[in-house]
């Protein structure tokens, strides 16, 4: 089930937008243009799955925190964010709650949701929430209220587990639960990248990168198929090695390099290199998630590894939807040249971010600066 496309209205600096995804998502633009909050939407959106978007939003600051920052024609405020699918469609609508309502003070509170399925011109309603307040259509095609009364901070797309009678629900849950988003990758002396992970098969790289180690091993051990990780390595260090062991409950990784005596494990690694090798982790792993949102990948890496990285993400977006987001334009224009994706310009207009296709033109002048 694929995305389509992603609704987000009165998020901090976007305002209104409604864009589509593609197999291969790639944003570009300048500092402040609103880029990671865009990200940072998509990231809301399966919270709403997981039922943490309001702790999220409180985490965040409060919804007076995340709301449209821009000048505001209303005294209502209000968060929106959707997710379109192939038929179907899912909406969940943020805001405080009034002095009648029953929910904490400034309490992020679920005010709508809602899931449809359109099929030629024909849209039928699935799930409907207003406030507490819940109905759906069961497998049989009955509607009616649902006898439980959600709390302010509830979803029902969380809180409804019955995947028989509500099959639908169940699917847009578990597939934005799927997704995987990694940002901030932390290579510093401290960083869970850097230990060894515990000898549990790891079919897809959590966010942090903890379990690194575990994700080579099951490609090495169980899948016993490396083929795809020696590419990558060959492609971004020549003549390099990757060493994986699963010994004594552990599992662990080390670089052996054609001009050094001994490999040097991850606690030795460059940033750089255990950057790289993260995002291959994350790119390679047994079973990939079916859409991967990746924030500034090209951060600490040297301009010789962007080539094989746009490489590595275009191979991965073959069986998965990858969104990346970036500041470079070399990355943009290397992945363009891999893929025939055009990157898509992220910029501020009167305080709003907007999203702008980029000429062949410009792609092939950025290409022509790498050399």
């Amino acid at each position: 089930m694929q995305l389509k496309e992603v609704t987000v209205e009165g998020y901090r600096s976007l305002k209104a937008l409604r864009f589509a995804i593609e197999p291969l998502t790639v944003l570009v633009g300048r500092n402040a243009a609103g880029k990671t909050n865009l990200y940072r939407a998509l990231s809301l959106l399966q919270a709403a799955a997981e039922g943490s978007i309001c702790r999220s939003i409180a985490e965040e600051g409060g919804v007076e925190s995340v709301l449209w920052a821009g000048p505001r024609e209303k005294l209502t405020q209000k968060l929106v964010l959707g997710a379109q699918f192939e038929e179907l469609e899912y909406r969940i609508e943020i805001g405080l709650p009034g002095l009648a309502e029953q929910a904490l003070d400034m309490e992020p509170m679920v005010r709508h949701e809602r899931l449809a399925l359109t099929y030629r011109d024909i849209t039928v309603v699935l799930l409907e929430r207003k406030g507490p307040l819940l109905w759906l259509r069961d497998d049989r095609g009955n509607t009616q209220r649902h006898e439980r009364k959600l709390l302010a901070s509830e979803t029902a797309l969380a809180a409804i587990r019955d995947g028989g009678r509500y099959p639908e629900l169940a699917l847009v849950r578990q597939e934005m639960q799927s997704w995987r988003f990694y940002h901030d990758i932390r290579t510093d002396e401290g960083a869970p990248v850097r230990n060894p992970s515990l000898a549990l098969s790891a079919p897809t790289m959590s966010s942090d990168g903890s379990d690194l180690a575990a994700v080579f091993a099951t490609l090495a051990y169980v899948k016993q198929d490396m083929g795809a990780v020696k590419t990558a390595i060959e492609d971004a260090f020549p003549r390099a090695e990757l060493i994986v062991s699963a010994l004594d409950g552990k599992c662990r990784f080390a670089m052996r390099f054609p001009d050094m005596d001994r490999p040097f494990a991850a606690h030795e690694l460059s940033d750089g290199t255990l950057r790289y090798l993260y995002l291959m982790g994350a790119l390679l792993g047994y079973r990939l998630p079916p859409f991967i949102a990746i924030n500034e990948p090209e951060a600490s890496l040297h301009v010789n590894l962007l080539p094989p990285l746009a490489r590595l993400i275009a191979r991965t977006a073959e069986t998965s939807q990858v969104w990346v987001v970036t500041h470079s334009e070399m990355l943009a224009a290397h992945l363009a040249h891999c893929t025939g994706t055009l990157p898509r310009l992220v910029k501020k207009v009167e305080g709003a971010t907007t999203i702008a296709g980029v000429t062949v033109e410009g792609m092939k002048r950025e290409l022509g600066a790498v050399g």
